[in-house]
């Protein structure tokens, strides 16, 4: 009877996910789809706890403090600007876990390990543990605390691979014989290893679809520890995970123009750096104040507002808002033009601009936008930089030739709100910097921007 209520309750919980992915697929569900998504955890873990063989329950209690330690913490401290890092911290936790109950399965089920089940716990601590590392140097990259630039080095790809088939060579080994600890021990290391080197060859500019990537594997992960444990709702919240992760880091690739197969090795993202791309570009650009955008800004029929990177380490996402307040009381018509590659992971712009209430509706994505752009009076680029870069369709040599980007350059004019004439993260200068019709306004974007909300009151 227990046991039946279990699978119920484990049903409901897997419905509970389908429903919140489904949801959370709009901004006007959104809402709705986290909900589900919380119901259906506290299905899962009140199921896992009225289990026939669960009989003690001091450790769980023990482990569910602790996560609730640490995770009130990060939702209730860390700002919406630093959500991706976030993010890659929860994967790490996350393939953490998949990793340590991958382990622990396989000290107290020897000798008694059917093939099936080798297999399954070998592919768990794999992913795992790929994935725990990789989202750590992914949170290091992200907080900057080491280099966000690509690291590259003669025979990468070979050393790479070379790990990963010890790794598919230790787990075909253990399938034959499950009793050689010192194997598994090697998958472990080589799993935790791969995970460092697939993703330092990644630049920054790339992170978006790396968060993707590794929120497929911990899904895939969670997915072989519901095989080794014959716990169903394992296997429909990782398959879940695992496949919409996959799917999303295709999209992202193909929004970046990359090759998603050099993806799954680490080896996209190089960039050739230049005189250029250092920021030793002497070609005169047009530069100008807070007094000089307003002047710009003032009289606009439609306004695009391109946010970027730049917008979230200035924190100002509230800031725009009010700019965009301030233009459409002078009756002008606002929308915010959305690259799906923007800031450090999808959605993060739109998060933020979510957090200081800018309407649904005046997010447009990168189709959308390129018709805006065509028609606008002024575009104003607030650190969007590689996503804005016209040697994307022009310099079939660059970086990022035939990336596809937002078209600030057919604006009637542009504001750049920038600190400096450094390149973003793929290394490159920005072409548009030097078009007649743009204007750089060089500073904090926070103070540039709430500099422009107070000019152009003072004009009216």
């Amino acid at each position: 009877m227990r046991e039946n209520i279990v699978q119920y309750m484990y049903l409901a919980a897997g419905l509970s996910f389908i429903f919140a992915i489904k949801w959370m697929t709009a901004p006007h569900t959104a809402r709705r789809g986290v909900l589900a998504g919380e119901i259906g955890m506290v299905l899962a873990v009140l199921g896992t706890f009225v289990r026939p063989e669960v009989t003690q329950f001091t450790w769980i209690i023990v482990g569910l403090a602790g996560g609730t330690a640490i995770g009130l913490p990060l939702a209730a401290f860390v700002p919406m600007t630093a959500m991706p890092q976030r993010t890659a911290l929860s994967h790490a936790f996350g393939a953490a876990a998949a990793t340590l109950v991958g382990v622990a399965e396989y000290i107290i089920r020897q000798p008694n390990l059917d093939r099936f089940t080798m297999v399954v716990l070998g592919i768990e601590v794999l992913l795992g543990g790929l994935t725990v590392t990789g989202s750590l140097m992914a949170f290091g990259k992200l907080q900057e605390i080491i280099q966000g630039r690509p690291v590259v080095y003669r025979g990468q790809n070979v050393v790479n691979l070379s790990i990963l088939a010890i790794a598919l060579a230790g787990i075909a080994w253990l399938a034959i014989d499950p009793s050689n600890a010192v194997v598994f021990a090697v998958v472990v290391a080589a799993a935790v290893v791969f995970g460092v080197l697939l993703i330092i060859p990644i630049g920054g500019a790339d992170m978006p679809t790396v968060i993707a990537l590794l929120n497929s594997y911990a899904g895939l992960s969670a997915v072989a520890m519901g095989f080794a444990l014959d716990n169903k709702v394992l296997e429909i919240a990782g398959a879940l995970d695992g496949s919409s992760g996959f799917i999303l880091a295709v999209v992202m690739s193909k929004a970046m123009n990359r090759n998603f197969r050099n993806i799954l090795f680490g080896a996209f993202g190089q960039v050739t750096m230049s005189a250029k791309a250092e920021g030793e570009d002497d070609r005169p650009v047009r530069s100008g104040t807070s007094v000089d955008g307003a002047a710009i800004l003032d009289g606009a029929r439609l306004v695009v507002i391109i946010p970027g990177y730049g917008m979230a380490v200035a924190q100002a996402q509230h800031k725009v808002r009010e700019l965009s307040d301030a233009l459409e009381r002078n009756g002008t018509q606002v929308r915010f033009a959305i690259h799906p590659v923007a800031g450090r992971m999808p959605g993060h712009m739109n998060v933020l601009l979510a957090e200081a209430d800018v309407p649904y509706d005046h997010m447009v994505e990168l189709d959308e936008a390129n018709e805006l752009l065509s028609r606008a009076d002024v575009a104003i680029v607030i650190g969007a930089n590689d996503v804005t870069n016209p040697a994307a369709k022009n310099e079939p040599g660059s970086p990022v030739y035939g990336m596809p980007i937002l078209d600030v350059d057919n604006a009637g004019s542009v504001l750049v709100i920038k600190r400096s004439m450094g390149p973003g993260f793929a290394g490159i200068g920005n072409e548009l910097y030097h078009l007649p019709n743009t204007t750089m306004l060089f500073g904090d974007a926070k103070q540039v921007v709430g500099s422009l909300v107070s000019d152009l009151g003072e004009s009216r």
